[in-house]
């Protein structure tokens, strides 16, 4: 009965598998702190973008539990009730020490089968809940599966007890089932299982080889004052490898910079600096589909930040042009204009510096709009550029007297240093 079940589950691992890859690319689904829009309008947005890049829907995290939990409790209802009422066979159909399936546990050995239940609960919980996979889940979702792998956890100690309120024929069952659930999860977790049912992400790109040693400065700062050795990249944390990468970058090593970026991404998958950098360097670089991806993870992570700082917005700002225009680059006009119109949504920030990078999102979101023949809302976007860089007046001119020259290049020239 449980391999009839197993195809739902599979299917329901590959679902979710393709949740995990589009998640980054969707909005939060709560209002970010500085839209101003309502729950309803992000919910709507959140849906809307789900459906554009057809994202399958949440309901598949339980679309095997709500299949499989009233199957046991069926199962194991019918099994206690057979034993209870002396089905023909029970009283005699055990072996070891539980011969009668009719029975709780009793005697010297009647800890056996609480035991295995708890014990074998546990194990199950310690594989569906392994360390690198709540490692690599960060923020609200992180610490909710924290939180209820303890909860689980806990109720190793109740199991323990119910198991001597339950007939030795309904623990059979139990003890069955559980060990059927850790071969299924063992299983699935081997690379060769994965690979046959098509839940590996064949198309992940490996991180190229890197020198043991190379030339970097003894302390990861900016000075030029710095004195040089030779250490370990391995041995940097995220921060003073990000700092490198940025040094190289500076000097036009973009490929030694990619490659101390990939291994600051491998040990902090969610450091949002390393992210921008990653993606501003590949959109640079011409490879519009990688930049976007790490882009839009850093826009994701950004959209969640509880009470974003200055540099938070600053990030976030630059992140949506580059996202904008990495979409734009690939023929995707309708998602990079919603990069930009997210840029267009937040509230003007008082930084200089962060509110030349906002004027220059809503030039690059008039270019894009003019493009698309949305005239009306381009003028509208340009005069608030022109309110606060007056040079740019001639842009407006130009778009109010339906001239293209000022759109022609301006998305695919917009790629300023970080």
């Amino acid at each position: 009965m449980r391999m009839t079940l197993f195809p739902i589950l599979v299917l329901q691992m590959y679902k979710i598998k393709q949740i995990s890859l589009c998640f980054p690319k969707l909005p939060p689904l709560l209002p970010p702190p500085l839209s101003g829009r309502s729950y309803w309008e992000q919910i709507t947005i959140f849906r809307k973008e789900r459906r554009a890049i057809c994202c399958p829907p949440f309901s598949w995290f339980l679309a095997y539990l709500s299949v499989q939990f009233p199957c046991f409790l069926l199962w194991m209802t019918s099994i206690r009730r057979m034993s209870l009422n002396n089905h023909p066979g029970f009283d005699c159909g055990g072996t070891l020490w539980f011969q009668n399936l009719t029975e709780f546990p009793h005697g010297g050995l009647a800890f056996i089968f609480p035991l295995l239940i708890a014990g074998l609960h546990y194990v199950n919980v310690q594989l569906s809940f392994d360390r690198s996979s709540i490692q690599n889940t960060g923020g609200l979702l992180g610490l909710l599966s924290k939180y209820y792998k303890y909860y689980l956890i806990f109720l190793t100690l109740p199991m323990f007890f119910i198991g001597y309120c339950i007939p030795q024929g309904s623990l059979v069952y139990w003890v069955t089932n559980s060990s059927f659930t850790i071969i299924q999860q063992v299983s699935l977790k081997h690379p060769v299982v994965g690979a046959k049912l098509g839940l590996l992400n064949k198309d992940s790109p490996k991180t190229p080889a890197i020198s043991e040693e190379m030339v970097t400065p003894e302390s990861v700062s900016l000075d030029s004052s710095t004195k040089w050795r030779k250490v370990s990249p391995e041995n940097l944390s995220p921060d003073e490898l990000l700092v490198l990468s940025v040094q190289l970058l500076s000097s036009g090593h973009r490929d030694r910079a990619i490659s101390m970026l990939q291994m600051a991404l491998k040990k902090d998958p969610n450091h949002i600096k390393a992210l921008i950098v990653m993606g501003h360097t590949l959109l640079q670089e011409g490879l519009h589909a990688e930049a976007t991806d790490h882009l839009e993870r850093a826009i994701s992570k950004l959209f969640l930040a509880g009470h974003p700082t200055a540099e938070d917005v600053n990030h976030l700002i630059l992140a949506l042009q580059w996202a904008g225009v990495a979409c734009i680059s690939q023929g995707n006009k309708a998602r990079g204009i919603v990069h930009l119109e997210r840029v267009a949504s937040l509230e003007e920030p008082e930084d200089p510096k962060s509110k030349a990078h906002y004027v220059d999102g809503l030039l690059l979101l008039a270019s894009a709009l003019s493009r698309e023949g949305r005239k009306t809302e381009a003028v509208k976007y340009l005069r608030l550029v022109v309110a606060y860089d007056p040079s740019r007046k001639d842009f407006l001119e130009e778009c109010e007297n339906d001239e293209d020259s000022f759109v022609g290049d301006l998305v695919s020239s917009r790629r300023g240093d970080y």
